[in-house]
């Protein structure tokens, strides 16, 4: 390891591999809100973030585990809980007066028709404006589950439904 009078050690989430401080500087100087977008082995979150000098504020979110209290029984990583997870987010983000969010997936990796997008996907159907190219998002078949089972179709329209009438 080098060391000396000249060496600066890397901040911690740096050397973790947790942010790249260029882009996050990149985002924050747009003083937009951030849609920000996590994924984990069994959930997956959306949070709408403001930025603030005494540290990020969080105006709304939802997480995939919330799903099980509205009647989900399927997983809650997969591309339709994604979605529907998104969507839930954004209609309580269009609630708090947000109209337009810019999407930040962290050190994720981005995969075409992904986790990642289906919440994408989910956000945008919800009302809410975030720049994105059309490529990127998951076929109307994956978001409604018809590559996992025939019963996760009916889930997903259900919960939908469930979640505008609220």
């Amino acid at each position: 390891m080098a060391s000396g009078p000249r060496y600066k050690v890397p901040f911690r989430r740096r050397r973790e591999g947790r942010t790249n401080y260029h882009i996050r500087k990149r985002i924050l100087r747009s003083g937009e809100t951030r849609a920000v977008v996590r994924r984990s082995q069994k959930n997956v979150t959306v949070q709408f973030v403001d930025f603030t000098m005494g540290g990020d504020v969080v105006v709304a979110s939802a997480s995939s585990a919330e799903l099980r209290g509205m009647g989900w029984e399927h997983s809650c990583s997969s591309v339709p809980a994604a979605y529907l997870t998104g969507y839930l987010a954004g209609k309580k983000a269009a609630k708090e007066g947000i109209e337009y969010a810019v999407l930040d997936i962290g050190m994720q990796t981005p995969a075409k028709g992904g986790v990642l997008f289906a919440a994408l996907s989910g956000m945008v159907d919800a009302g809410l404006d975030v720049p994105h190219g059309d490529e990127v998002l998951p076929s109307e078949d994956r978001i409604l589950g018809k590559h996992i089972d025939g019963s996760v179709e009916a889930a997903v329209n259900g919960l939908k439904q469930k979640m505008e009438a609220q």
